[in-house]
């Protein structure tokens, strides 16, 4: 199976892991917390952290959710796929 790389995705989802990299980028910040104390709080190579701030499709989406947790935002991502949340699954 091939993975998810920055040619393989269609534009829209790439500009969307930019922008979450970069949300997170700015909630560590605010929170003071360097990329060292994120990469060991996640319990992730420092470089993979900076791969994360960036949108690499490549970092495990586990990763991202524990990037969440540990700004203390929760589990925001779980709610995207709640069923009763799904209109247009609802209507079919």
């Amino acid at each position: 199976m091939r993975s998810a790389t920055n040619d393989t995705l269609p534009s829209p989802v790439r500009r969307a892991l930019v922008k979450f990299g970069a949300d997170i980028s700015v909630g560590r910040r605010r929170r003071a917390i360097t990329t060292v104390m994120m990469a060991e709080r996640l319990g992730v190579a420092r470089t993979t952290y900076d791969r994360l701030e960036h949108g690499d499709p490549s970092v495990a989406i586990g990763t991202y959710m524990m990037a969440l947790f540990v700004l203390g935002l929760g589990t925001p991502v779980a709610e995207l796929a709640d069923p009763r949340a799904d209109e247009t699954g609802t209507l079919l």
